[in-house]
């Protein structure tokens, strides 16, 4: 160390400056010390090579003496500041050097600059930094790092951070070093700084935010509606009420529309620029760009272009009529290319939708990459409910026939009509009392969750049913199904119950044409739900709540913020980008998913039955009745179906992860009275509880954050659903449903009856009859076009396991122990492809040929069909 202070003590021999940046005195030889520390950041001319104000302004204020300066803050030595705290000193003006003639390509990427400061003992060791732009321009800060400070050695800054000019802020910006404290041991003269940049985050400002602004806050979901389009642009605020519960997202501060409820929406329709704090919008890597570029391009550009298609745009005459769509394209007029092009460069259009020439393409989808009709079996039907989109909803059934929960005194009997006689020659050889006895049959039930809004549902142009499916668990670990019960709100009123009808198993004749459109049915009912519940609800909606409250109550120096920051990247801002052109009213998602104007009214209804402990794994598994405890197992549950892909993958993945958190907690917290005494960690749970998801804060489930376990497994749920679930539910989006057939989102028509055209058609054209009752031409098109987009994975993407600052904390321990979480990772993604090729496992592979690969933590860039993201970022 000594070492360090002698290097540390040189004489520039230059002018020194004073707190004004004015040249004040000659430094004397052997009077003054020095500390060289380089400054990493993006120039916001490098990001926008079009902004002639970032490349020719800055360039003028720098001339002008409008520089960028920085000033170390004392951890050691402090002043009186407010409210009886101390303040760390702060330390003389230095600025960053050499921004004029530092030359950087015009292209996306860092620079590195110097920067020296003078040294002063009554400042000592630094634990932070102020930084002010003197710029016309923000810039992106990555990192400060000191070199020979005496008594420290290697001073470090995690900053990754916008820095706006100074005229946008009422104080400079402050950043702290990669330490890590709890409130209670943060040096004193760091406490003031602390708790200052949390005011500042919070934000009291009641006008409409601006893009400079780090201001995290919450709102209701009162900005999917457009009063101002008329009465079919309506819809209910959700958030806020009995009725209509829902997690909050983050304020954007807009004025309130006519109707006094209802946010204003953007100007400019198809605008993504909606306020996030600045910090939460995407990078500026390709792939960001790209996204957001895409999104637009599919609301404003490609739906109306395919609403004007040729004279019949609604329907699919043949499979062969879609299979074109990735073998040789869809023709579009010579006049829609033309307004096409007008919006979207050739080069972009070409990238985004596989456009080549005059035709619209898609890539092959996995599921009908090996064999184009396997998606049509009974097992595969089964399979994916285990290894597919949406494999979160199976249950174990413990009572025949199935029952309902729905209130009888509003909606009757509702009790399922399915019988004995209809399922027991399935069954092979076992009664129904056996088979439950012995945990053989399961039931995928989207009928209660449904039957409340299916009245509503089918005044649109939408025909479906209520449906429930029994499943039979066979010898060789598989499913089949062997009852499928549809049913419709009774034609005199809800009190009145059910109409119900049951289809059982068939594979010739008209028979089984009707066998393949009730597997139709309960795809539609599975896909809405994946979309709404699983993946919106569960994953983007939910975890919302906890972006904004950890950044208001958890400072950056704080453990939890530390470790829980990374699975909050871009969550933000995709959640805006879906507000305004995806599950707003007339979006994309009512456009392509059967409920229409009435998803996001039913996610709230099913949000009523959200409960934070059931989103861990093993929680939700013994809820379905799919796991039941066992000491001597693995994770120390047992899977009723041993060959469960989506858990058996997913229980490794949860281990690996609450390891991880709880090595790291168990470092910063000794014991459980310090996750008691942790007032910032008392306020997050608290503000998460009666603000984020405000309208669930009286329920009893709540953890108390009393103990260092209530801590281990909030932060592993946290982690889980951003992460590994976020994973399994989005990723598998184009390969499973880029073909729509196996997938359909919309059903049109109601099942033909016996006697009626549509059954005649039905026995000469089944083919015919199926692409007539799923998901139209349009609707196909514009969904596929959505969901492979949001299939892929951004070239800088992070994945579980990693993360993009290496020095995120000084503390080896916790580094140590990440680095053992990313080894534990590999051997479970080494596992999980060795049993993708054990042909015992059946429900791996399947018919289709298609191995699970949604849970192997890491991936390429593009379109892969695995890996773990850390975030919610698409």
């Amino acid at each position: 160390m000594l070492g360090h202070i002698i290097d540390a003590i040189t004489c520039c021999g230059d002018d020194r400056d004073d707190n004004n940046g004015n040249k004040k005195m000659k430094c004397e030889k052997g009077k003054c010390k020095k500390i060289k520390g380089t400054v990493v950041l993006m120039k916001k001319n490098v990001l926008d090579f079009n902004d002639f104000n970032a490349s020719f302004l800055d360039r003028f204020h720098e001339l002008l003496g409008r520089k960028v300066t920085l000033q170390l803050i004392s951890a050691v030595h402090g002043e009186p500041a407010e409210n009886g705290l101390q303040a760390g000193k702060i330390g003389k003006l230095a600025h960053i050097e050499g921004w004029i003639p530092k030359c950087t390509p015009l292209a996306a990427g860092e620079s590195a600059f110097n920067v020296t400061f003078e040294w002063d003992e009554d400042i000592g060791v630094p634990g932070a930094f102020l930084i002010r732009n003197n710029h016309h321009s923000e810039f992106y800060l990555k990192t400060l790092t000191l070199e020979d400070v005496p008594g420290e050695g290697r001073v470090h800054f995690v900053c990754n951070s916008w820095v706006y000019p100074a005229k946008d802020y009422n104080t400079d910006r402050i950043f702290f070093t990669n330490k890590t404290y709890l409130p209670t041991q943060t040096p004193g003269p760091l406490r003031y700084y602390r708790e200052q940049e949390l005011v500042n985050l919070r934000g009291d400002v009641t006008t409409e935010l601006q893009e400079h602004d780090r201001v995290y806050d919450y709102a209701y979901y009162n900005d999917l509606g457009d009063p101002k389009k008329g009465k079919k642009f309506e819809r209910p605020v959700l958030g806020g009420s009995a009725d209509y519960p829902y997690p909050r997202r983050g304020r954007t501060g807009r004025k309130l529309a006519e109707d006094s409820k209802s946010e204003s929406r953007l100007s400019i329709v198809y605008s993504l620029n909606i306020y996030v704090p600045r910090d939460e919008r995407f990078g500026h890597l390709k792939m960001s760009d790209f996204l957001a570029f895409a999104l637009k391009s599919i609301a404003q550009v490609i739906k109306p272009a395919l609403e004007s298609l040729d004279s019949s745009p609604n329907e699919f005459d043949s499979f062969d009529d879609i299979l074109k769509l990735y073998e040789g394209g869809i023709d579009l007029p010579n006049n829609l290319l033309d307004d096409i092009r007008k919006h979207i460069p050739f080069e972009m259009l070409k990238e985004i939708f596989r456009t080549d020439g005059d035709l619209l393409k898609f890539p092959m989808p996995q599921v009908i990459k090996e064999d184009e009709s396997a998606w049509r079996t009974d097992e595969e039907f089964t399979r994916e409910m285990l290894a597919g989109l949406n494999p979160v909803v199976i249950c174990c059934l413990k009572e025949f026939p199935p029952t309902s929960k729905l209130n009888p005194e509003l909606y009757g009997n509702q009790r399922s009509t399915i019988t004995q006689n209809d399922i027991e020659n399935n069954l092979d050889g076992l009664t129904v009392d056996e088979a439950i006895e012995k945990n053989k049959l399961f039931i995928l039930d989207h009928h209660d969750s449904l039957m409340t809004y299916l009245r509503r549902i089918n005044t649109t142009s939408t025909k479906t049913y209520a449906s429930r499916t029994i499943l039979f668990l066979k010898a060789d670990g598989t499913l089949k199904p062997v009852a499928i019960e549809l049913s419709l709100p009774h034609p005199d009123g809800d009190q009145y119950g059910a109409v119900s009808k049951v289809y059982t198993p068939s594979e010739d004749g008209v028979k089984g044409s009707i066998w393949q459109l009730a597997k139709a049915y309960v795809a539609v009912n599975d896909s809405g739900h994946h979309q709404l519940i699983s993946h919106w609800l569960n994953t983007h909606a939910a975890i919302e709540p906890f972006v904004i409250a950890t950044n208001r109550q958890l400072s950056v120096l704080h453990p939890i913020y530390k470790l829980l920051h990374p699975h909050f990247r871009d969550t933000m801002n995709i959640n805006a980008f879906a507000r305004q052109i995806l599950i707003n009213a007339g979006g994309v998602l009512e456009i392509t998913v059967f409920p229409g104007k009435y998803a996001m009214e039913l996610s709230s209804a099913l949000y009523k039955s959200w409960s934070f402990p059931e989103q861990a794994l093993p929680e939700d598994l013994k809820k379905r009745g799919v796991a039941v405890e066992d000491p001597n197992s693995p994770h120390g549950l047992r899977l009723l179906i041993e060959d469960y892909p989506y858990a058996v993958d997913g229980l490794e993945i949860w281990a690996s992860i609450k390891k991880w958190v709880q090595d790291y907690c168990y470092f910063y917290y000794k014991n459980d009275d310090m996750v008691k005494e942790d007032s910032e960690l008392q306020s997050w749970w608290k503000e998460l509880r009666e603000e984020g998801h405000g309208d669930k804060k009286d329920e009893p489930w709540w953890p108390k954050m009393q103990n260092r376990e209530e801590l281990i497994d909030s932060c592993t749920i946290i982690i889980w659903v951003a992460s590994a679930l976020h994973a399994a539910i989005n990723f598998g989006q184009y390969p499973y449903a880029g073909y729509l057939p196996n997938r359909p989102t919309i059903s049109r028509r109601f099942m033909p009856e016996e006697g009626t055209p549509e059954y005649d058609e039905l026995e000469s054209n089944p083919d015919k009859v199926f692409l007539k009752t799923i998901t139209a031409q349009l609707q196909t098109i514009l969904g596929i076009s959505l969901i492979e987009i949001l299939s892929r994975h951004s070239t800088d993407e992070v994945y579980l396991g990693q993360r993009d600052t290496p020095e995120w904390t000084s503390d080896e321990a916790p580094l140590q122990a990440f680095d053992e979480f990313g080894k534990k990772l590999a051997e479970v993604e080494e596992k999980i492809i060795s049993r993708n090729h054990n042909k015992n496992l059946k429900n791996r592979v399947g018919p289709v040929k298609m191995p699970y690969t949604l849970l192997v933590p890491t991936s390429e860039g593009g379109l892969t069909g695995k890996g773990i993201p850390n975030s919610v970022s698409i």
